[in-house]
């Protein structure tokens, strides 16, 4: 495996368990929502996730670890992402104000920060 396939796959696994997460955080408060899944489609095709692996998500999006991420601006932006899909329905619950947080820390953000 080259240099580059290696990293290539470590994106490709860091984009595929951001999106598990994402999926985790509509699912967390019970049934994905329509507006939730329109949005999760959204970003299943940004994050390249192909429709095998889209449906393995859904059905156990909490097996995938969230990946620490080194670069501060990718960080914001996959916190962003997890903040819309929380706000998609207009609204914060107990529950995903604590999976936020969670994966605030798991991305690499402090305690105090999340």
């Amino acid at each position: 495996m080259s240099r580059h396939d290696f990293y290539e796959n470590i994106r490709n696994s860091t984009r595929l368990n951001h999106f598990a997460n994402l999926v985790n955080l509509a699912a967390i408060d019970g049934d994905i929502k329509p507006i939730e899944e329109k949005l999760l489609k959204r970003f299943s095709r940004k994050f390249d996730v192909s429709e095998e692996n889209y449906e393995k998500i859904l059905e156990n999006p909490a097996s995938f670890p969230v990946h620490a991420i080194n670069l501060k601006t990718q960080r914001l932006e996959f916190l962003f992402d997890l903040l819309r899909i929380v706000y998609v329905d207009n609204k914060m619950d107990e529950a995903e104000e604590f999976l936020i947080r969670k994966y605030a820390v798991g991305l690499g953000f402090s305690e105090e920060q999340a």
